[in-house]
C-alpha cells in the first residue's frame, strides 16, 4: 500500500510539474530545485522516523507552496487568488521566491533529520500505561461519554449564539472570571484534547475498534468548527485519525476495512454538512435561515470547498509578496513583531505590504486578515540566513512540546497527533499578532500539565483507596 501511494504521488507531481515547467517564466532549474525540496520535505514528513509535527507541517507547506504555486502557474496563468503585494510576476521575481523557499524547505528537513538523531523517536516497543485517567474512564465509562457530549454540545450551541469567540466576527459577549478565554480553549483544541484522550482509553478498554467514541469525536469536530463559524473541522478531525491509526497500528488494535469506510463516510458528511452551514450562516448572517436553506445552494457550495482545497492554506502568496517588497528589512521584522491586537483593525501585513481586499472592511461587525505564514514573515528581515535559523530554533521547539504531550500524556499518540497538529498550523498561518504568540503556547503546555497532573492524582487516590 505504501509503495502504491508513493508511487502515485512521485506520478502527479510529475505530471503537474511538467505543465508548471512549460509556462514558468523563470529559470526552470530553479522550479525543478524548488519541486525536489517540497517533495523530500513531504517525504520525510512521512518517513518511518518521522514525528507528528514533521507530517503535518509537511503537508501544510506542500499544499500551500508547491500544490497552489503548480496549478496557478501551470494552469491559470500565474494569476494568484489571494494578494501577492507588488509581486509582478517576472521571471527574476518568481527565481527569487523559489529559491528562498528551497533553502527553507532544507533547513526543515535538516531539523527533522537532527531531531531523529539526538533528541526523540516514537518507538513500538513502548507500552501502554494505565494512568490515572484511565482507571477513572473504566470505571464510569457512561458519565463520562454522557459528560462529553453535554460538554461540547453545550459549548458549541452558546457559543454561536452568544458570539463569545469565531473565526472572522467581532466579538459579541464577553463573559466574566476568564471565561471567553476558557471557551476559546475548549473550542481551539481542549474538546478535541478531551476526544483524544477518550480514544485512546476506548482501544485501551475494547483491545479493538469501536462505532461510538470515533463517531462521537466527529460529531464535536462538526459542531464546534459551525459554533466558530470555521469550515477547517478536517484539522482536528485528521489529527485525531491520524493518531488513531498510529495508535491502532503500534498497540495491534483488531480492525478492518468496514471500520475505515463508515469512519471516513462520516466523516465526509459531517465535514461537507459544517461547511455549508457556515457559508449560509455567513451569508444570511441568521441562524434559522441557513439552517433551513443548507443544502439549497448546493452548486455554490461544491465550488466554495474547492477553493478552500487549493487557495486556503497560507504559503507562497506570502513569500511572493515579501520577497517582492523593497521595505524588507530589520526595522520592518521589528515592527511587525510589536503589532498589538485590535479587533477594529486589520493586521500589519494586510495595511503595509499587501493590497487587501479588508482594508475597507466594516471592522464593527467583522474581522478578517491575510496571514504571511511564518515562513514569509521571519524573511521581512530580507536576511535568508536569519529565516533558516529561525525556522531551524521553531522546529526543535515543536519538537520538544510534541515530545511532552506524548510522554505526560501516558504515551497518549492521538493526543500527541492534535497536540503536533495545533503547533504546525499555527506556524504555518503565522505574522499577526506575534507577540500574542505565547498565549497559545501558553494554553497549549498549560492543556498537557492539567492532564498529567490529573494523571497523578488520581493514580494515588487510586492507590490510597486500595491500601485501605
Amino acid at each position: 500500500m505504501n509503495r502504491f501511494l508513493y508511487a502515485m504521488m512521485f506520478l502527479i507531481i510529475s505530471i503537474l510539474s511538467y505543465f508548471a515547467i512549460g509556462m514558468y517564466s523563470g529559470e526552470k532549474y530553479i522550479y525543478i530545485f524548488f519541486t525536489i525540496t517540497s517533495t523530500l520535505l513531504l517525504h520525510y514528513g512521512f518517513r518511518k522516523n518521522a514525528i507528528f509535527f514533521d507530517t503535518f507541517l509537511a503537508v501544510f507547506l506542500w499544499l500551500g507552496f508547491w500544490l497552489k504555486a503548480t496549478i496557478r502557474i501551470g494552469f491559470l496563468d500565474s494569476k494568484f487568488r489571494e494578494a501577492v503585494g507588488v509581486f509582478d510576476g517576472s521571471g527574476d521575481s518568481f527565481d527569487q521566491t523559489l529559491l528562498v523557499c528551497s533553502f527553507a524547505f532544507l533547513t526543515l528537513i535538516l531539523a527533522s533529520h537532527i531531531r531523529e538523531k539526538f533528541l526523540f523517536n516514537y518507538s513500538d516497543k513502548d507500552k501502554e500505561e494505565k494512568t490515572g485517567l484511565f482507571l477513572f474512564y473504566s470505571n464510569y465509562r457512561k458519565i463520562v461519554l454522557v459528560s462529553y457530549v453535554f460538554l461540547f454540545s453545550f459549548v458549541a450551541i452558546t457559543n454561536l449564539y452568544f458570539g463569545i469567540y469565531q473565526r472572522g466576527e467581532i466579538t459579541q459577549t464577553i463573559l466574566p472570571y476568564g471565561l471567553s478565554g476558557i471557551y476559546k480553549w475548549l473550542l481551539l483544541f481542549g474538546l478535541s484534547s478531551f476526544a483524544a484522550l477518550i480514544l485512546k482509553y476506548e482501544f485501551m478498554l475494547e483491545k479493538k475498534t469501536t462505532y461510538l467514541v470515533p463517531i462521537l469525536t466527529l460529531v464535536e469536530a462538526c459542531m464546534t468548527s459551525v459554533s466558530l463559524l470555521s469550515r477547517a473541522m478536517v484539522l482536528n478531525a485528521s489529527s485525531l485519525g491520524f493518531g488513531m491509526l498510529k495508535e491502532i497500528a503500534n498497540n495491534k488494535i483488531k480492525t478492518n476495512m468496514r471500520f475505515y469506510i463508515i469512519a471516513m463516510a462520516v466523516f465526509f458528511i459531517l465535514f461537507l454538512s459544517s461547511v455549508f452551514l457556515v457559508n449560509q450562516i455567513r451569508h444570511t448572517n441568521d441562524y434559522s435561515k441557513a439552517f433551513d436553506n443548507v443544502f439549497m445552494d448546493t452548486r455554490g457550495n461544491i465550488s466554495k470547498v474547492k477553493i478552500l482545497l487549493l487557495d486556503r492554506f497560507v504559503g507562497i502568496e506570502g513569500m511572493l509578496a515579501i520577497s517582492s517588497s523593497s521595505k524588507k528589512s530589520w526595522d520592518l521584522l521589528n515592527e511587525a513583531l510589536h503589532e498589538k491586537y485590535d479587533e477594529n483593525k486589520t493586521s500589519f501585513y494586510d495595511l503595509n505590504l499587501i493590497t487587501s481586499p479588508y482594508r475597507n472592511l466594516d471592522t464593527s461587525k467583522q474581522h478578517y486578515i491575510s496571514l504571511p505564514g511564518y515562513i514569509a514573515f521571519f524573511y521581512y528581515s530580507g536576511s535568508v540566513v536569519f529565516l533558516c535559523s529561525a525556522l531551524f530554533v521553531l522546529s526543535i521547539i515543536a519538537s520538544s512540546i510534541e515530545y511532552l504531550s506524548y510522554k505526560l500524556s501516558g504515551r497518549n499518540l492521538i493526543f500527541a497527533s492534535l497536540i503536533a497538529q495545533v503547533v504546525a498550523y499555527r506556524y504555518t498561518h503565522f505574522g499577526y499578532v506575534p507577540a500574542q504568540s505565547y498565549l497559545l503556547f501558553a494554553s497549549i503546555l498549560l492543556n498537557i500539565f492539567i492532564f498529567y497532573f490529573a494523571n497523578k492524582f488520581i493514580s494515588r487516590l487510586y492507590k490510597k483507596m486500595a491500601g485501605l
